[in-house]
């Protein structure tokens, strides 16, 4: 098993607990109405939405995947940190153990955030991932991250 490793940092004008409490907290809710042609929905199946909960993310029929299962990790209101886990569904494949996931967002100089983003994918056996696969992820991720800010942006007293 391998363990790659790839980290980003993303901008926003939105300050950072208004942009954790839409993208983190509320993000079952929130995610599927902003981009409902990637992900169709997102409920929970086991646990309150703290650690240890498991959501089921299903996708639109124009993904190349189903679904996925995400375990949360830890939810750090107080700092805007969440971690979570992808540990089931067709996105793993064969290849994929798991994913893991660290998300933090500091205050920025000009009263925004800066989103940095931690992911951890573990391999199975000696699989490497093609850099092909990890910017097409990370294209998707930032997506959903512009559409929440967009949201954010048309949407000022709402978070």
């Amino acid at each position: 098993m391998g363990v790659f490793t790839y980290e980003t940092e993303t901008t926003s004008v939105i300050p950072p607990a208004r942009l954790f409490k839409s993208f983190v907290l509320d993000s079952d809710n929130l995610i599927p109405k902003v981009a409902p042609k990637a992900i169709k929905s997102i409920e929970i199946i086991e646990g309150n939405g703290g650690p240890g909960t498991i959501k089921k993310i299903c996708f639109d029929e124009g993904s190349p995947f189903n679904y996925i299962k995400q375990k949360v990790e830890e939810i750090d209101q107080a700092n805007f940190s969440y971690r979570y886990s992808v540990i089931e569904g067709d996105a793993l494949s064969d290849k994929l153990e798991k994913i893991n996931y660290e998300i933090k967002i500091v205050a920025s100089p000009d009263g925004g955030s800066i989103l940095k983003s931690i992911s951890k994918y573990h391999t199975i056996g000696d699989h490497e991932l093609k850099d092909e696969q990890i910017k097409a992820g990370k294209e998707k991720a930032s997506g959903l991250f512009k559409a929440v800010e967009g949201y954010l942006l048309a949407h000022p007293n709402e978070y």
